[in-house]
């Protein structure tokens, strides 16, 4: 490709969550929701608006080409590994203490970002904004968690969360495209002030606060060895997607047997395998090992972290082919992701009204189903295609299976969490989304990357001029179907999960009641 890819005892596992202390429904739990919606919009339109943003802060910071990518690892790492750590501080602290604290420190982060001089200042700014991020995330799904208590209305309320999860990413490369064309590189950070603080400001007043009840003392050990085990598995899977060139000149990926990437690779393994075995040992552990071998919840983070490979993935890539192949100005490229946003969100509107009646099993199948569809017709892509007969019906099949997807995988991941381990169950649920993008990315990425080189070995033994325009993008088009291929192969896997994981019914999602303010 043309472009680098940016990269006392255990309790017993079927012991069940102490159930929560119900209570009236919030009167003010619509514009709890609406805080949380603009916060998870904010966390999920910031990573795809520095996709579109970092080719233009790296001209003008003067990083070299190699090291742009840190711009997105400096935050993915962060975000990634402190997830758990981030989920259990909120259930200790305070879900809305919590929230507070990182929409704060989110914003000061981004203003750090944007008035960035130099390489080390931006790179240090993301992982700050990581860091904040990391604290955010689980307590605003935990605040879902904890304030809706009726079926139908969690339902609205997972189905406003899921729209934004899965369509926030277009949108973001469609404001990323617009600010970084029509103002600069440093608004596509200095955005998230007013949204973060003006957020803040109206949670004071609106957020109720709730947090675990019970023993809250921290699992430092724990806390380290995951958060530590995280960083080095997904800096791990950065490393391999690195691209590179051979000794004939060609691009290809660091790949999974390059040295530095096996000892990374072997190194989170051992602390992350550390971390279980100590989980099972300690009298409060950051992550309960029932809250991931319940079989619905389970499911339900591989599912996140299968669709999260296979999603972010074809973003990306799809985001090369508009602009590398195709042509488009950054602002055309976010308005072609467009019709995938908005077709998620209108489906996920009668998706929330068909959760309570059918459960959540029915429209996990389906819309895995439509969603490997619709992976595999961005495989009838070519260097000359039109968009609106190609591009645009693949986009809205994938967006319409995406959305039966988010929002009943939201719900049964948090089927039957208590209100000690709200904050951990939502932080696991961002941790696989997270890790399975990071993962995508790399796994995906080598696959395209060899499939490039393979496609311009023989175009250069055919005779033809490897380095011509058409050549290179019939090269890259070749390499993003092998991705796309990967990416129907991923969901697929979450099908098999779907399938056989989750046994949750329609009425196992609304039976728990809200937390009592603390």
């Amino acid at each position: 490709m043309t472009e680098p890819v940016s990269v006392a005892k255990a309790t017993s596992p079927v012991t069940a969550a102490p159930p929560l202390e119900t209570s009236a429904p919030d009167p003010r739990r619509w514009r709890i929701l609406a805080v949380i919606a603009v916060t998870q919009l904010m966390l999920v339109l910031d990573a795809s608006i520095m996709n579109i943003a970092l080719p233009s802060a790296g001209a003008d910071l003067s990083i070299a080409e190699n090291d742009v990518q840190w711009g997105v690892t400096a935050y993915t790492l962060a975000f990634g590994g402190l997830l758990l750590l981030g989920g259990r501080v909120a259930d200790y602290l305070g879900r809305k203490r919590a929230m507070l604290i990182g929409l704060i420190g989110f914003a000061l982060a981004s203003a750090l970002g944007g008035a960035a001089q130099n390489a080390g200042m931006l790179f240090g700014a993301r992982a700050l904004q990581g860091v904040f991020g990391a604290l955010l995330a689980p307590a605003a799904l935990a605040l879902i968690t904890v304030t809706f208590t009726e079926a139908r209305e969690r339902a609205k309320a997972f189905g406003v969360f899921g729209a934004i999860s899965g369509g926030g990413a277009a949108i973001g490369l469609l404001a990323g495209g617009a600010l970084t064309e029509y103002l600069d590189w440093r608004w596509c950070l200095y955005v998230n002030l007013p949204i973060a603080l003006v957020t803040a400001v109206v949670g004071i007043r609106v957020l109720r606060e709730s947090r675990a009840t019970g023993d809250r003392h921290f699992d430092i050990p724990g806390a380290l060895l995951s958060s530590v085990g995280l960083v080095v598995l997904v800096y791990a899977f950065t490393e391999a997607a690195k691209q590179t060139t051979n000794s004939a000149g060609l691009p290809q990926a660091v790949g999974w047997t390059d040295p530095l990437v096996v000892t990374l690779l072997a190194v989170a393994a051992a602390l992350l395998i550390g971390f279980v075995l100590l989980e099972r040992r300690v009298a409060n552990p950051l992550l309960p090992l029932r809250i991931v071998l319940d079989r619905n919840r389970g499911g339900s983070y591989l599912i996140f972290l299968l669709v999260g490979a296979g999603l972010f993935s074809m973003f990306l890539f799809m985001t090369f082919y508009f602009q590398y192949v195709l042509g488009y100005e950054p602002m055309k490229a976010g308005f072609a992701f467009l019709p995938f946003s908005v077709s998620l969100i209108l489906v996920a509107g009668l998706v929330a009204q068909l959760l309570p009646r059918v459960g959540p099993k029915p429209l996990l199948v389906v819309g895995l189903t439509t969603g490997i569809v619709g992976m595999l017709l961005l495989t009838r892509t070519q260097p000359d295609s039109n968009y609106w007969t190609t591009v645009l019906p693949a986009l809205v099949v994938l967006s319409v299976g995406m959305s039966m997807v988010f929002i009943p995988a939201s719900s049964t991941a948090l089927v039957g969490v208590g209100g000690h381990d709200a904050g951990i169950a939502s932080a696991v649920l961002n941790t696989s989304q997270q890790v399975g993008g990071s993962l995508g990315l790399a796994l995906l990425n080598t696959f395209a990357l060899t499939a490039t080189t393979d496609k311009l070995a023989d175009l250069i033994a055919s005779g033809q001029d490897a380095g011509s325009p058409a050549a290179i993008a019939a090269a890259n088009v070749a390499g993003y179907h092998v991705a796309y291929f990967a990416g129907a192969a991923l969901l697929a896997l979450g099908l098999i999960a779907a399938v056989t994981l989750i046994q949750a019914r329609r009425s196992d999602l609304p039976t728990e009641g809200a937390v009592a303010a603390a």
